[in-house]
């Protein structure tokens, strides 16, 4: 809008120009102020509850991937992205309180960027799961490709799924599609909690991030109605 906004100004349509460069102000406002991120990313956090204190009888608990860059003086915590520590600390919780569960580590590697699975097995291990009760699955790229990892591994048997809330609706969907069963476990919620009414329409780099994610998973599930993945 604003490069529309500057050729219409070149040409001389300057009423067009002023409403194209009014339209960007606007938009750029609204799409990095908390209210409007919480109200797209609400909706689909709220599909699915965190899974309550009784826990279904599993043979696997599945944990999808993020974002993993590590380098040299950084721990695996910070190597791994804010959405992704949640998933595998979540991930390793369940599997804990299972007892006997495999946790299966997914992500694959994509250009520039480490393979997810890889820093979530360092981490787990760390956390005191056994190699034996790993499972790590490094070559899915994408949700689409995970979903259907996971179904040639664990076939019909239904099994726990966790992924961030935003990211569960498009996640199940692709699951149910490859032809697993999987018992949503969302974690890493964005909205929620309380914060003071004006701050919620102060433009930063928060409410952009959100409204970022939120896009995403919309554009994902519309790709996914359309026939796309």
């Amino acid at each position: 809008m604003v490069v529309a906004g500057a050729i219409a100004r070149a040409s001389q349509r300057r009423v067009l120009s002023r409403n194209l460069l009014a339209g960007a102000a606007l938009v750029g406002y609204l799409g990095t102020i908390p209210f409007v991120g919480d109200a797209l990313l609400g909706p689909l956090e709220r599909q699915y509850p965190p899974l309550g204190s009784e826990m279904p009888r599993v043979s696997y608990v599945v944990v999808l991937g993020s974002g993993y860059t590590p380098h040299d003086g950084v721990p695996i915590t910070a190597a791994l992205d804010s959405d992704g520590l949640a998933r595998v600390v979540e991930g390793v919780r369940l599997e804990r309180l299972l007892g006997s569960a495999k946790l299966v580590l997914s992500g694959g590697e994509v250009p520039g960027h480490s393979a997810p699975a890889v820093g979530y097995a360092v981490l787990s291990r760390d956390l005191g799961v056994p190699d034996t009760a790993i499972v790590v699955l490094p070559h899915s790229a994408n949700t689409a490709a995970e979903s259907r990892a996971v179904a040639r591994l664990i076939g019909q048997a239904p099994f726990i799924l966790v992924t961030s809330a935003y990211h569960m609706p498009r996640a199940m969907r692709l699951m149910q599609r490859a032809g697993a069963h999987p018992i949503p476990a969302p974690t890493g919620q964005r909205v929620g909690g309380s914060r003071p009414p004006l701050f919620g329409l102060l433009p930063g780099a928060g409410g952009l991030e959100s409204t970022k994610r939120a896009l995403h998973e919309y554009l994902g599930m519309g790709a996914l109605a359309v026939g796309f993945n």
